[in-house]
Parts: C-alpha cells; structure tokens; sequence
C-alpha cells in the first residue's frame, strides 16, 4: 500500500463526508529498502470536503491585538534605487518545535551604506504564544541578520529536527543554523552558501529554496538572483521628468545558484555542473515540483520581464530547461511577462501539478495547467484569471484549499511597483489583496470583496507565507508591507468542514519530507499535495 517517497502515498487516509477518526493518522512506513522514509500524521495540510463550497472565505487583520511590532523598512530615496520595492520575505515555521507556526521577517537596510545601523532596520523572529499574541525573540535568538535582506527560505538542511533559515539579500546572504535552543549561529562562511558567483562576485538574490534534487536524503539549497545592478554605479531613470525606478530591461540578468548539501554542514556550489548557471535570467519566484512523476523534484523560476525557466531534474545531478517546449516560457500570447511570485501545485487535483505566478498590470496572471507528458497548457483566459488580473500587479501567491472545500484556491498580494505609479503610470500605488476562489474544473471567481473587511485593504504589500497559525484547520496568510507593519490575516471562513493536518517526518530521507506526494482519498473526490515550504514571492510557508 505505501511506496517510495516519491510515490504517491496511497491509502494515506480513507475519510468519510461526516467522520474522521484517529484511523486517517497512520504512521507510513516505506516498503523499499530498509524502510528508508517514515510519514508520521501531523503539517502539510489537506482538507477533506464536509461541506457546501457555497460558505464564504472570510479572513480578519488580527495584527494590532497579536502584539507584533515590526515595520518592514525598505529605504527610500530620492535617487530611486531598484533594491527599495523589492524587499518583504516572510516565513512560517515552527523554530522551537512546540507545534505553533511561529513568524519571520526579513527587513532593509539603510541606502547606500547597506547597513543594519539601528534595530528599526532588523530582521526580525516572533514565537508564536499559542493565544493570538507573538513575542520578538530576535535578539535572543541571533537572527538580526546583516545587510539588505530580501528573501528567506526555511528547511532543516542537516535532519537534526530543528528548521533552519537561509535569508537571501542584495549584498549578504545568510545561512542561520538553528541549534535547538532557541538560538541561531550564523554559518554561512563555513557552510560555503555565501552566494558568490565565480568571476562575478555577490549577485542581487532575490529568494532561496530547500529541494532535494538528488534524492540523497539532504536538503540541497537552490539561490535565485535577479539583476547585475549596483548602488554604486547605479543610474536613475525619469518618466516625464519624473524620476522613477528603473525597468529590469535596463540591467542584465544574472545566473541562479544550486548548493548540493555534502552531509557534513557543508555544501558545494554545483552550478556549472548541473547546469543551473547556464541559464542566466532575471528570477523572482521559484517552486519545486515533481512535474511529470519521474521521482526527481523539478524547479521552476518565474523570471522578470525574461522567459520562465523549468528546469527538469534529469536524475543525473544536471538540468534542462524546458520551459519553451512545456508551454510555460511565456503567456498564452508568446510574450514574457513580469513575473513575481509563484506556486507549483495540483490545483485541480488530478494528479499533476500545475504552475501560477503573479505579474504586472497588462500581463495577467498566468496560470499553466500540466496536461501530462512534460506539456503545459496557459489557461489564464479559459478560467476566468486573465479578466480578473489584467488590470493589477501582485507579488506574493500561494495556491491553498482557504475553505475547506476540497478545491485550492489563489492568493495575491495586490500592489504596484512604483511608490510614485500615480504619477508615473497614473495607477495606484496600494493594491488590496486578492482571493480567487476555485469554483471547480478550473474555474475561479474573485470573492476579494467577500472575504473580510480587513482583507481587501490596499497596501504597499510584497510577500506572503501561508499556514494554520493557530491550529484551527484553516490557512491563514501573513503579508508584509512596505513601509508599515505587516497584515496578519486569520481565516475565520464560518464552515464545518473536515481538514486534516499531516507531519512528514523523514527517517532516512530529508526530515522535513520536502518533495513527499501525497494523495487522500474521501467520500468526494481525490486531493494531491506535494511538501514544499518555497511559496511565493520572497517567502516560505509551512
């Protein structure tokens, strides 16, 4: 009943419309070879249909009562640097392993010195109390961090049990071992994870991600860079004798990074060999997935204003990209776009996961369906996202089941690009975010006004993390905002519907079971998920 891990896991759970038991919790052994991976019931979550899918998706901004005080600070100045819309990663992850999903933010810095000169301008961690309210633990935890930070990827990269953040920045990328105690230690010297490029010195890294492209047990670390660009040399750019920041298309793109985890706290920069740096783009986003079932994880990077790659794991230790002959390099029309974030999920659970990523106003955000057999189809007019996002930009995005009813929906985290869009592009800078709810056979419908007054509050926002923050079944969603504290967005959906939360826990594979299938099977239907904490723009999620 119970294959590899990555196999489907059949027979997880046989849950019923009105029942569930402590039956649909096994403990999942692995029948290959000495029982290689363990699935102990507990984190990625899937939801069972109990109900009609007619019950409203209602989230509140609990962030005032929730006691976290953080302002994401980006900078601004009158020279316009590019680095200033871009930062605002966010994570969820349970750091102290007392079963709460606890708060990571990245932050700035100050411009040009690229410095943390006072604590306004920290990363910051807050642990999660248990009862709506969340302590900064930051400095006691040793994650102030350095530099102007963008991204944060979180995944236990030695299988130690204790979920460890790598923060990617602009100028400094850090790799922070999490020593089980509450504490960090900064170790990306020694770990090798700098993010240096041979010959080019630190590229702008935009965010990170934990995939075991290897199948060796070990978390490998994959680094996405955006643009060749430096304040120093930095030039300005002017709309109408407006200064304003300047498009990507003034600047060369730069080669991603892929780190193969040696096993002993070190990793080895395996870029050239696998080919990964080969393909120099303009990356935003990235999002792992097995995408045609061959057992080996697939990564795709939204790039900006450039073609998306998807690069298919050749189970080699190299890559392809094979993103113009999949159908998902550029939109239905042939044309890029300016991608952001992104999500690499079975939306229509059938097996076979699908691609979405935010965009700029005039694109649309693109949604690729997989068809099976390494091909793609852009169904963003078809299902109804093309006229809904046509006229909007986002970053942040998550693909989750927000109601319960047994079909994913779409998050976005609505804002435009330019502090000065109203005068530059005559659109407002503050976007509300944006709910797009999965009506079934890939249909969506736009619910954002429905889904809470707090919801649809325009904002500077940037990125979003996605997870069950107080373990009542429900997604909630943590958006960070430019220059203003962040939204803390608690699904109070009124329904009774069945959910249940899964703990994969690797024995003799990577701990977090990052890369794990999995398929329940209800009175209703089939639902698939894959393990993966790279969601999004910037950030990670549980």
């Amino acid at each position: 009943m119970i294959t590899t891990r990555r196999a489907f896991v059949r027979g997880l759970a046989a849950l019923s419309a009105g029942t569930l038991n402590s039956q649909a919790l096994p403990i999942l052994c692995n029948s290959s070879q000495g029982a290689k991976n363990q699935l102990q019931g507990a984190g990625q979550r899937v939801s069972a249909t109990g109900q009609s899918a007619d019950s409203p998706i209602i989230f509140e901004n609990t962030i005032e009562a929730s006691k976290i005080h953080f302002v994401l600070k980006n900078s601004v100045s009158p020279q316009r640097y590019s680095i200033e819309t871009m930062t605002g990663g966010v994570a969820v992850f349970d750091y102290n392993n007392n079963g709460l999903l606890d708060i990571f933010f990245t932050n700035g810095a100050e411009i040009p010195s690229l410095q943390k000169s006072d604590p306004s301008f920290y990363n910051r961690l807050f642990r999660n109390n248990g009862d709506g309210t969340f302590t900064d633990v930051t400095e006691k935890a040793g994650l102030a961090g350095v530099g102007y930070s963008m991204g944060v990827a979180a995944g236990d990269y030695d299988n130690d049990g204790f979920v460890d953040l790598y923060v990617a920045g602009f100028d400094r990328n850090q790799l922070f071992h999490n020593n089980g105690d509450g504490t960090f230690t900064d170790v990306t010297e020694n770990a090798g994870v700098s993010g240096i490029v041979s010959g080019q010195g630190k590229p702008w890294s935009v965010t990170a991600g934990w995939i075991d492209y290897n199948n060796d047990g070990l978390l490998d670390l994959f680094v996405v860079n955006y643009l060749d660009y430096s304040v120093s040399t930095a030039h300005s750019c002017q709309t109408d004798n407006i200064i304003d920041y300047c498009s990507p298309d003034e600047y060369r793109g730069t080669p991603n990074i892929l780190y193969q985890n040696n096993g002993d706290g070190t990793f080895t920069d395996v870029s050239r060999q696998s080919h990964v740096s080969q393909y120099v783009g303009k990356g935003m986003g990235v999002a792992f997935a097995d995408y045609d079932d061959d057992g080996f994880t697939d990564i795709f990077v939204s790039n900006d204003t450039f073609p998306n790659f998807l690069l298919h794991n050749n189970g080699d230790g190299t890559f392809t990209d094979v993103a113009l002959l999949a159908g998902v390099a550029y939109n239905e029309n042939g044309k890029t776009v300016a991608g952001m974030g992104t999500d690499f999920r079975d939306i229509d659970n059938d097996g076979r996961p699908d691609i979405f990523h935010a965009a700029m106003y005039g694109d649309t955000f693109p949604l690729y369906r997989n068809l099976g057999k390494g091909q793609f189809e852009d169904v963003t007019d078809k299902t109804g996202m093309a006229a809904m996002t046509t006229r909007f930009t986002a970053w942040g995005t998550g693909i989750f089941d927000f109601g319960n009813d047994g079909d994913k929906d779409i998050f976005a985290a609505g804002s435009a690009i330019l502090d000065n869009s109203m005068e530059v592009n005559h659109r407002p800078y503050p976007l509300p975010n944006f709910l797009y709810r999965n009506l079934g056979n890939m249909a969506f419908k736009d619910v954002s006004t429905q889904a809470g007054a707090s919801f649809s509050v325009p904002a500077a926002h940037r990125g979003a993390a996605f997870g069950d923050l107080n373990n009542d079944g429900k997604i909630d969603i943590v958006v960070t905002v430019l220059n203003a504290e962040p939204q803390l967005l608690m699904n109070r959906s009124r329904n009774h519907n069945h959910w249940i939360i899964l703990k994969l826990v690797g024995v003799a594979d990577n701990r977090d079971g990052l890369g794990t299938k999995v398929k329940i099977t209800t009175a209703n239907g089939v639902q698939y998920n894959e393990a993966t904490t790279a969601v999004g723009y910037n950030s990670s999620s549980d």
